[in-house]
């Protein structure tokens, strides 16, 4: 079972697809909030969930005070799933996550400049590093200054190479067969 861990909307339980995603465990998710929220990353934030299958980590981020929250699913039965959960946390939060079906480099290429502030892609573990490359390229620009990505992989996946996407690792975690890393923005001084 799947749940918002905490939060206004702590304990709710969530519908998770019946096939073709990968939840984060309880576990990770618990971890992950709770260094997020002792970096002060979350309340405030103009989220997006990248390849959110259910929505779990936009909506944990709205549970605990995220301004707001983009999710972007491109298979219709998820998306589906991650509408009926976002309806359910809607009265509990007093604000909707967004739901976006489709592709996610569609979704990025369309983004509005400095748009976000924290963004978790989780995609899945078989999409090949190239392409994870790519989608960290195209989300750069809409992140804001002191925006934080969160990049959850198989432990076996090659660290992306984050200077080509114009970012800078600060964090990385191992739970189990699962890796988390947290990049940052490439101040433009950075960069040259």
């Amino acid at each position: 079972m799947t749940r918002i861990i905490s939060g206004r909307a702590g304990g709710i339980r969530l519908d998770v697809p019946a096939r073709g995603t990968r939840p984060t465990s309880d576990r990770v998710r618990e971890s992950m909030f709770g260094a997020l929220e002792s970096a002060d990353a979350i309340d405030g934030a103009r989220v997006l969930d990248l390849y959110a299958g259910s929505g779990a980590l936009g909506l944990e981020a709205l549970s605990r005070g995220a301004a707001s929250a983009d999710l972007v699913e491109r298979s219709a039965d998820a998306a589906r799933v991650a509408e009926r959960n976002a309806a359910r946390l809607a009265s509990s939060l007093g604000t909707r996550a967004r739901v976006h079906r489709g592709a996610v480099q569609a979704f990025l290429a369309r983004a509005t400049p400095g748009e976000y502030d924290l963004v978790f892609t989780d995609p899945p573990y078989d999409l090949a590093d190239a392409d994870m490359l790519a989608d960290l390229a195209l989300l750069r620009p809409a992140l804001s200054i002191d925006a934080l990505v969160v990049v959850e992989r198989a432990r076996r996946s090659l660290e992306p190479a984050w200077e080509d996407a114009a970012l800078e690792p600060v964090r990385e975690r191992v739970y189990g067969d699962t890796i988390v890393w947290w990049a940052q923005p490439l101040t433009a001084s950075q960069s040259e």
